[in-house]
């Protein structure tokens, strides 16, 4: 089993949500679907634009955490690395 760190944005990039899970493709459908009441949901932050795959759920967690810390600067810089136009990267999903 895989975990992943993720993080999702809005329409216009001006929001971003780090989360983890264990299952990234149903994470991702219950944002889109508005599932779950709260952040991402009050923000419309339905493009996964950053994820990474980790061994174990403990590891995902120290990521997550690690970047909710981290200043937006940052997290943008991260996300230019692997996903330079910024697109949804949730159709590469299997």
């Amino acid at each position: 089993m895989s975990f992943y760190a993720y993080m999702m944005t809005n329409k216009h990039r001006t929001t971003l949500y780090c989360g983890q899970t264990d299952d990234l493709n149903r994470r991702v459908w219950e944002h889109r679907n508005h599932v779950v009441p709260g952040f991402t949901d009050r923000y419309n932050c339905e493009f996964l634009v950053w994820y990474e795959v980790f061994d174990t759920r403990e590891e995902a967690v120290a990521r997550e955490r690690q970047i909710k810390n981290w200043k937006r600067i940052w997290k943008d810089e991260l996300i230019e690395k692997s996903n330079p136009d910024g697109r949804d990267l949730s159709d590469t999903l299997l």
